[in-house]
């Protein structure tokens, strides 16, 4: 009986000590939590967003064009196959964009300038992210400097001068033509660009970005497609 009753007290300690252990454990290895405060959940939100909004709107665009195709009134398949193919060549660069929105430009400070300090080109880094915020709220085409970007345009620095698809941008007077879908969206960039941490960027590192007012009509050019055979000749048969 003595017996039974130590092995029972000798259990129950050791499924007590278990419990202790594991409570001590938590405490000292707790769960990683989520340390952020409301401001910064509430940004992630935002950009969260804006990306459904965007694939909403890209879905949107495509239902579009299948209903299209999938009309049974239409009179002339051909010619939407022609609008899908011209769409194509404006996204790809192709063809010239028109559209509402607005125009930026970065030239340096007054005060180099008056001073007769050294100007420097804006650097890949900030030129990136204003080209980010620019696509994220909305953008639909951009054009710097004479350059357009594609999906296969890169902002890099090249023997220490900021360059576009390869092309050295200017140090002055860098201007950046925006297309968006709606005089609307370009509004709200607008007001978005006037209030954004960004301007304080800019004059950190010297620079003045200047927001022109939204236009009904912006045209960005295609970009050269002309592809020479100055070196190419063709092989006879059997060669």
């Amino acid at each position: 009986m003595k017996k039974n009753k130590s092995l029972h007290i000798t259990l129950i300690s050791f499924v007590i000590g278990f419990m202790l252990a594991v409570q001590y454990n938590t405490m000292q290895n707790p769960e990683e939590r989520d340390t952020r405060d409301i401001w910064e959940i509430r940004q992630a939100l935002s950009e969260e967003k804006k990306r459904h909004s965007e694939l909403l709107t890209n879905i949107q665009a495509m239902n579009e064009v299948v209903s299209k195709y999938e009309d049974v009134n239409s009179s002339n398949p051909e010619l939407v196959l022609q609008e899908t193919v011209l769409d194509l060549h404006r996204q790809i660069g192709l063809a010239p964009v028109t559209g509402p929105g607005l125009t930026l430009t970065i030239k340096p400070a007054k005060e180099l300038i008056e001073y007769g300090y050294e100007i420097e080109a804006i650097s890949p880094e900030l030129l990136f992210r204003l080209v980010n915020d620019i696509y994220r709220n909305g953008g639909q085409y951009v054009e710097i400097d004479g350059q357009r970007l594609l999906y296969t345009s890169a902002i890099r620095d090249i023997n220490g001068a900021t360059t576009i698809n390869s092309v050295p941008i200017s140090k002055t007077d860098v201007e950046v033509k925006i297309i968006m879908p709606s005089k609307e969206l370009a509004q709200k960039l607008y007001n978005y660009l006037l209030s954004s941490s960004l301007m304080d960027e800019f004059y950190i590192d010297n620079l003045e970005l200047v927001v022109g007012d939204v236009k009904s009509f912006i045209q960005i050019k295609n970009i050269a497609t002309q592809i020479t055979k100055s070196y190419l000749s063709e092989a006879t048969k059997g060669d």
